[in-house]
C-alpha cells in the first residue's frame, strides 16, 4: 500500500549547490520559464509590444526614425538620405508598407501592391520610394540594439516619459509610438557613436535655476562627451576643472545628484587641451547649486567650487547608486562608501565596505530597500551599507557560466518588478557564439528563490502607461491572459518593467502574460529543394528553441505556425519542419519567442533512511485550471537522465498515462467553474531515488492553445512505496 507525500508549498526554488538527491524536496534541480511566486510554481512573465495597440502592430514596437513624408504620388523626397549608412536588415515603412534591405547598394524587398520603385544605398543612406501612399509619414529602421532606457522627471507624479537609446540616437514614445527625439533636423545627424557595449547612464538634475529638469546622459564614450537634454535639445556637456577651457571633464561611467551637488563617477578627462585621460578611482563632484555655471566644476580649495575624491586603490569604479542617503560605490572587487562629511572644504571621504567583494556589471545593480544587489565576478552580492553578503548561495557557480568574451560582463543587465516582487538580470552565456544575453536570471527576493528564462533582452528599464488599455489593444486570447482584467500593467500611470532587445525591439513585460511579444524581423527567406532558409539579423536564437511566425508576405503558408529551429550563422536558420511553401517572400515576417516549461524535481526516496529503494504508481498535482492545455509529466529513476516514458513508447509498454490535463474534465462538471483542481498521473517506477520532470514536448510545443498559455504548479502529491533494499 503506497504511502502519501504531500509537496507544498513551494518555497525553495532552483538550489544547485548540492546534488539532487541532497536538496530539499520543495526545491528543484531545474526551473526553467517557470519560477516560485507566493508558494506555488508559475510560468515565466510574458511581454506585449510597447507601442501601437499592445502588440498588433509590431513596427510600433520598435525604435525608428522618421526620415521623410511622401509627395502625392507616393514619392520620397529625392536626395533625401537616412542618418547614418545602412545595412543589410534595416527596414522601411509607409503605413503598412514595407521595405526591408536584403542587399547592399540595391533594390530592397517590398510588401507594397503599388509601389514602382524602392532601392537604398546602404553605403551613403540615400533612397528611393516612388509609388507608394501619399502624404505619409516615412519611417527607418536602424535595426540597432537598445543600450538603455530613461525616465526623464519632467511630467506629473507618476507620468515621467520614457526615453531609450540604440548606439546612435534617442526615441520617445509619441502617440503610441516611437519617434526619435534629439532636437536635430530631421533626419538630421547621429547623436552617439558608441559600440553595442557602450550602455547609457541617465540622471535628472537641476538646471541653472532650481526649477529646471536637465536629463544628464553619458554613455562613457570620450568622442561622444557627456550630454544634457532640457526637453527640446541635446547638448554636450564637458565643464572645466580648471578655468581656461583646455582641462575639461569629457565623460563618465556614472553620474548622480546628491547633497545639492552632481556628482561624476570614474572620469575622462582631457588634461592641457590635448590628452585624454582615464581617472578610474576617480569622483568629480560639482559645487553647491547649478551645474552650469562656469566655476561649478573649477577646483577650489576653500570648498567654493568644485573639486575630486580619488580612492585608494587601482580598481576601476563600476557603479555608484544612492542608497538610504548614502553614496555606496562599487568597485571592480571592492565596495565603498562615499560619505558626505558636511564640511565644505571637504565635503567627502572614502569608507571602505569590503575590500574583497565588489560588481564587474554597472547595469546589473539593483536598488530596493533592504540592500543593493548586483553581480560580480565571483557572485552575486547584498549590499545594506556595512557588509556585502553572497545572495545565491543555492546557485553558487552561475555566476561562472557567464560569458566574459565581447564584454560580457558589461552586459548584464537588471530591473526591479515591484508588483511582481522579482529581480531580472539578463547575462550572456558561454553557451553559443552570440554576445547578446541569452537567458535571464530570476529572484525572487521575497523568499530568496531563484530560476531561468530563455530569452534575449540588451537593457531593461520603465514605463509609465499613457492611458487605460481595453481588450481591443491586446493582441491576446484569454488563457494568455493570466489575471483579472483590472491588473495593474494596463492601467494608466502605472510603472511597468520594460525591455529591449538586439533589434531594436522593445516591449512591456509582466507576469500577467503567458506569452511573448514579436521581438525579431524576418529580413529574408530563400528556398532550396523545398528547405527554407531565414534570415534574421542577429537572431540570438539557438538550436532547440521554438519560434512563432506572423506577418510573412509573399510566403504565407509559415504564417501562424510553431517550429523549432536549427542554427546556421549568427543571421540565419532553417526549422525542423515545414510546409510546402510556394511564392517569394516580399517582408513583413515577425518572429516571437515561444517559452518551453521544463521543470525538474529533486530525486525523491523517502526511504533512503532506512536503506530501500522507492516506487511511484501515481503523482496527484494540484494545478491551476487552464482550457485546451495539458503537461508531460515523466520520471527519471536512479540519479540518471534515462525517460521511462520515452522508453515505454518506443518499447511498446504500457506504463499509465503521461500527460497531465490542465483543463476542466468533462465529466467533472464543477471543474470548468474552478480556479484549480487537483488531477492525476497514473504509472509505475522504481529505482534508488526517481525524479520527476514536468515539460512540454514538442508535439505540445507546436500546439499554441499549450505552449502560448500558462502553467502553475501548487502541489504534488506523491504515492511512494518501498521497493527492496538499495
Amino acid at each position: 500500500m503506497p504511502e502519501k507525500f504531500l509537496i507544498a508549498p513551494y518555497e525553495v526554488g532552483l538550489q544547485r549547490n548540492m546534488k539532487p538527491w541532497m536538496i530539499p524536496d520543495k526545491s528543484f534541480s531545474e526551473l526553467n520559464n517557470a519560477y516560485i511566486y507566493r508558494g506555488y510554481v508559475r510560468k515565466r512573465f510574458g511581454s506585449t509590444g510597447i507601442g501601437g495597440t499592445f502588440g498588433l502592430t509590431p513596427e510600433l514596437s520598435r525604435l525608428r526614425v522618421k526620415v521623410d513624408t511622401t509627395d502625392g504620388s507616393g514619392n520620397t523626397t529625392p536626395a533625401i538620405t537616412t542618418p547614418i549608412a545602412g545595412d543589410i536588415g534595416q527596414m522601411f515603412s509607409i503605413g503598412d508598407e514595407y521595405f526591408t534591405v536584403v542587399i547592399a547598394n540595391g533594390d530592397m524587398l517590398s510588401t507594397s501592391a503599388t509601389a514602382t520603385t524602392y532601392t537604398f544605398n546602404t553605403a551613403t543612406g540615400a533612397f528611393v520610394i516612388q509609388g507608394s501612399l501619399a502624404a505619409t509619414d516615412v519611417y527607418w529602421y536602424p535595426t540597432l540594439p537598445v543600450m538603455g532606457f530613461s525616465n526623464y522627471e519632467s511630467a506629473l507624479i507618476n507620468s515621467e516619459p520614457t526615453y531609450a537609446f540604440d548606439t546612435r540616437f534617442a526615441y520617445k514614445i509619441v502617440n503610441n509610438a516611437w519617434e526619435r527625439e534629439d532636437g536635430e533636423t530631421v533626419p538630421g545627424d547621429a547623436l552617439w557613436s558608441g559600440t553595442d557595449a557602450d550602455f547609457f547612464w541617465t540622471m535628472t538634475y537641476r538646471g541653472s535655476t532650481p526649477d529646471d529638469n536637465i536629463l544628464f546622459v553619458t554613455n562613457y564614450v570620450r568622442a561622444d562627451q557627456m550630454r544634457y537634454f532640457d526637453g527640446t535639445n541635446w547638448t554636450s556637456y564637458a565643464p572645466d576643472f580648471i578655468a581656461g577651457g583646455t582641462d575639461t571633464i569629457e565623460s563618465c561611467r556614472c553620474i548622480l545628484r546628491f547633497k545639492d551637488r552632481l556628482l561624476l563617477f570614474n572620469t575622462l578627462e582631457q588634461v592641457g587641451g590635448v590628452n585624454t585621460k582615464v581617472f578610474p578611482q576617480r569622483v568629480r563632484f560639482s559645487h553647491v547649486g547649478s551645474p552650469f555655471s562656469a566655476t561649478a566644476f573649477i577646483e577650489a580649495p576653500n570648498g567654493t567650487g568644485g573639486g575630486l575624491k580619488d580612492a585608494d586603490t587601482d580598481e576601476q569604479i563600476i557603479n555608484a547608486t544612492i542608497y538610504k542617503d548614502r553614496v555606496i560605490v562599487f568597485f571592480e572587487r571592492s565596495t565603498r562608501e562615499l560619505v558626505y562629511t558636511g564640511n565644505s572644504a571637504d565635503p567627502f571621504i572614502w569608507r571602505d565596505i569590503n575590500t574583497d567583494r565588489g560588481v564587474e556589471s554597472t547595469f546589473s545593480v539593483i536598488n530596493f530597500d533592504q540592500s543593493l544587489l548586483g553581480v560580480g565576478q565571483t557572485g552575486i552580492y547584498a549590499c545594506n551599507g556595512y557588509n556585502i553578503e553572497r545572495i545565491d548561495v543555492a546557485i553558487p557557480d552561475e555566476v561562472f557560466e557567464f560569458h566574459n568574451d565581447d564584454d560580457g560582463p558589461t552586459r548584464v543587465h537588471g530591473i526591479y518588478d515591484y508588483q511582481a516582487e522579482m529581480v531580472y538580470w539578463s547575462v550572456p552565456e558561454k553557451t553559443g557564439a552570440s554576445k547578446y544575453p541569452k537567458q535571464v536570471l530570476a529572484y525572487n527576493f521575497a523568499n530568496n528563490t531563484w530560476a531561468t528564462f530563455d530569452d534575449s533582452i540588451t537593457a531593461f528599464g520603465y514605463y509609465y502607461n499613457d492611458d487605460d488599455r481595453t481588450w481591443a489593444d491586446m493582441d491576446l486570447t484569454w488563457e494568455q491572459y493570466d489575471t483579472s482584467w483590472n491588473s495593474y500593467f494596463i492601467e494608466q500611470d502605472y510603472m511597468v518593467p520594460i525591455a529591449g532587445n538586439q533589434q531594436g525591439f522593445t516591449f512591456i513585460i509582466s507576469p500577467d502574460i503567458t506569452s511573448n511579444a514579436f521581438s525579431l524581423q524576418i529580413t529574408n527567406m530563400t528556398i532550396a529543394s523545398g528547405l527554407v532558409t531565414f534570415t534574421v539579423i542577429n537572431h540570438n536564437l539557438q538550436s532547440g528553441d521554438w519560434i512563432f511566425i506572423a506577418n510573412c508576405q509573399g510566403i504565407t503558408e509559415l504564417n501562424e505556425k510553431i517550429l523549432k529551429v536549427n542554427v546556421l550563422t549568427a543571421n540565419t536558420f532553417t526549422v525542423d519542419e515545414q510546409p510546402a511553401v510556394t511564392g517569394t517572400y516580399t517582408g513583413g515576417g515577425s518572429i516571437l519567442l515561444v517559452s518551453k516549461v521544463d521543470i525538474k524535481t529533486k530525486r525523491f526516496n523517502f526511504y533512503t533512511q532506512q536503506g530501500q529503494n522507492t516506487s511511484i504508481t501515481q503523482l496527484d498535482c494540484f494545478v491551476d485550471r487552464v482550457d485546451d492545455s495539458e503537461i508531460t509529466i515523466d520520471f527519471l529513476p536512479s540519479s540518471t537522465n534515462i525517460s521511462l516514458r520515452d522508453d515505454a513508447i518506443a518499447t511498446g509498454t504500457l506504463l499509465g498515462t503521461s500527460v497531465l490535463d490542465l483543463s476542466a474534465y468533462v465529466l467533472v462538471p464543477l471543474e470548468a467553474y474552478q480556479e484549480r483542481f487537483w488531477h492525476a498521473v497514473y504509472g509505475y517506477s522504481t529505482g534508488e531515488n526517481i525524479q520527476i520532470r514536468m515539460y512540454w514536448t514538442d508535439t505540445q510545443m507546436k500546439d499554441g492553445s499549450i505552449s502560448l498559455s500558462g502553467f502553475g504548479l501548487h502541489a504534488m502529491m506523491i504515492y511512494a512505496g518501498r521497493s527492496g533494499m538499495i
